[in-house]
């Protein structure tokens, strides 16, 4: 019997050739904003906006999100100078108290403090705090630790309780197998004429060759590149000619073509194409996520959604229509009401880090 890693994936951008068919916190959102529920659509010119603003700003912002009501893109700013330089830079300003070098002090306090896992962390812009999240497992003196760290921080950390247990989360439909292993790929990429796929660290850290099915034959791909913990992603090259079609599987019969990349938006709405839960969808909730997942690994720099993903999932794609957004972690295991707490891999550190391109 084939081992499954505690972490999720999915074949959602191999060719059809390799294809099978087919918590937020509990918290109010801040105030006078909606729920983030459904998700906004971002169009091209929202992320080139919000890429630009931060860059402008740099610390002076705790962030960006997308109005659940109006859509437009508002950025937080803790001066009158600054709300300027956003408005003319066609945005909605936010005058909060506590700007982006205020809640990232926050989190190196968590991370010296209150490092226990099961808990996870990430700033959300709309309410101006880092929200720290509790899984089943951590224990009431635990979660009394985090909560006397917080109160220390002058209300710029909010503490909440979510049921389930963080873990990666690896077992798979539309598998790829390596090591003992299934996991799946994410998004098909390229540098030149040669041809990767990307899936999560955690899988390509179990081993070099991959495979299309659970006897090892025929060989895919060969690792290149694999980062985890801290990170969560890999890359294998492709052998020979195969790895042509840049598409992720919306199991309907019908695929998602991606074009381009880009880093999410809080408020934004997302999809999640995953070998167990197939294709889920919800929106982006916390970004600079840094999540201690219970066997003891870590990672930072995720993003957080209420999208649902179990095991089986990891290495899938998380997806805004034709773009990329990021490689499936891992997740609290539990979906309630059609929302759950799904992490991944911002996609575009991945590009940089191989100089690759999806396409």
């Amino acid at each position: 019997m084939k081992r499954t890693l505690a972490t999720a994936v999915t074949l959602a951008a191999l060719p059809l050739t390799l294809l099978l068919p087919g918590s937020a916190a509990n918290a109010a959102p801040g105030a006078g904003e909606p729920s983030p529920a459904p998700g906004v659509r971002a169009g091209t010119d929202t992320y080139q906006r919000d890429a630009a603003l931060q860059r402008q700003l740099g610390d002076r912002s705790a962030g960006s999100y997308l109005d659940g009501r109006t859509g437009k893109l508002v950025t937080t700013v803790t001066g009158a100078a600054d709300a300027e330089a956003v408005r003319a830079a066609g945005g909605v300003p936010r005058l909060v108290e506590r700007d982006g070098r205020a809640l990232r002090f926050a989190m190196t306090v968590l991370e010296k403090g209150a490092k226990i896992p099961g808990t996870s962390w990430g700033v959300d812009p709309r309410r101006n705090q880092v929200v720290v999240e509790a899984d089943s497992t951590v224990s009431a003196r635990d979660y009394a630790r985090i909560e006397s760290v917080a109160r220390g921080l002058g209300g710029a950390v909010q503490v909440t309780r979510v049921p389930g247990e963080f873990k990666e989360e690896v077992a798979g439909g539309d598998a790829i197998y390596g090591g003992g292993y299934r996991c799946s790929a994410a998004f098909n990429v390229a540098s030149g004429t040669t041809r990767y796929f990307l899936t999560a660290g955690h899988c390509t850290d179990e081993a070099a060759s991959w495979s299309s099915s659970a006897g090892g034959w025929p060989v895919i791909g060969q690792r290149t590149g694999s980062s985890f913990p801290y990170n969560d992603y890999g890359i294998v090259k492709y052998a020979g000619s195969t790895g042509t079609a840049g598409r992720v599987n919306l199991y309907n019969g019908s695929y998602q073509d991606i074009a381009t990349a880009a880093n999410a938006v809080v408020g934004q709405a997302v999809k999640k194409s995953g070998s167990t839960t197939k294709v889920t969808s919800g929106s982006v909730t916390q970004t600079n996520v840094t999540v201690n997942y219970g066997n003891g690994y870590y990672v930072h720099q995720m993003v957080k959604t209420n999208v649902c993903s179990a095991a089986g999932d990891s290495g899938g794609a998380h997806f805004a229509g034709s773009t990329a957004l990021g490689i499936h972690s891992g997740s609290g295991g539990i979906c309630v009401n059609g929302r759950g707490s799904a992490v991944f891999q911002p996609v575009k550190e991945v590009l940089s880090a191989y100089r690759v391109n999806v396409y």
